[in-house]
């Protein structure tokens, strides 16, 4: 096939020019295209992201110190109530399901209380829980049980408790909740035995309370003895003598 001499000239041209590209290791391409993957660079994008989460930590991580800062410098906030066993509600009831006769690993006991505030002046509702034991102490005529019990304060709301509860001497329990103006309520409550299991007396140490207690559950408490017994009106329900729709 015959081409013009111009033609040659030309595909010479391009040719060499190709050559020259080649050599230098430069590839021609579309400003938009690079542009386009530039923007698409998984390295660029993510420092990108990496940057923005870590930013996000700091500032939650910032909230939550605020948050516990504040929590922790509002005071301990007391509560004391009686815990009497009027010895009409059934309770309580001794489950043997070891099937021993002496109190042993695994036996229960349900039971449910009235309460009183510390005053004795007031019903503000009753316990309700389980008691599961873990270890009869002959020497010391008592038992160690494993408690999960709650106090229920009519529309206040309710506390819940759990941890090592001893028969024979004062104890601690763990506040792991509540509901109403006790939620998020965490602490611990002193018991103390005044008649075992007919009289107890609990000081709570409440902590993340958002507002104060009510001042109808802190009365001035009655100091703690087996002769302490809740005012006639109080023990009647009177009107006056309880919390509104105090628990029963």
């Amino acid at each position: 096939m015959a081409y013009s001499s111009s033609a040659l000239r030309s595909i010479s041209s391009l040719k060499s020019s190709a050559a020259r590209s080649h050599a230098s290791g430069f590839v021609p391409t579309k400003p938009s295209l690079l542009s386009f993957k530039l923007a698409q660079n998984p390295c660029l994008l993510t420092k990108t992201t990496s940057s923005g989460n870590l930013s996000g930590m700091e500032r939650s991580f910032s909230c939550r110190s605020r948050a516990s800062s504040t929590e922790d410098s509002r005071p301990i906030q007391e509560l004391s109530v009686y815990e009497i066993n009027e010895r009409d509600r059934g309770g309580p009831a001794y489950l043997r399901l070891s099937q021993k006769s002496v109190n042993s690993l695994g036996d229960l006991v349900p039971f449910t209380n009235k309460l009183y505030t510390g005053d004795l002046q007031k019903r503000v509702g009753i316990t309700a829980g389980i008691c599961v034991l873990i270890q009869n102490k002959p020497e010391k005529k008592g038992d160690r049980y494993e408690a999960i019990y709650s106090f229920y304060f009519g529309d206040y709301g309710h506390i819940a408790v759990q941890g090592s509860y001893l028969t024979y001497e004062d104890t601690y329990l763990a506040v792991t909740g509540g509901s109403g103006i006790f939620e998020g309520v965490y602490g611990q409550v002193k018991v103390q035995q005044l008649v075992f299991p007919f009289k107890l007396f609990y000081t709570f140490y409440l902590k993340g309370l958002t507002k104060d207690l009510p001042a109808e559950l802190l009365g001035k408490a009655v100091e703690p003895s087996p002769a302490a017994e809740p005012s006639p009106a109080a023990k009647a329900c009177e009107p006056n003598a309880v919390i509104a729709n105090y628990t029963d």
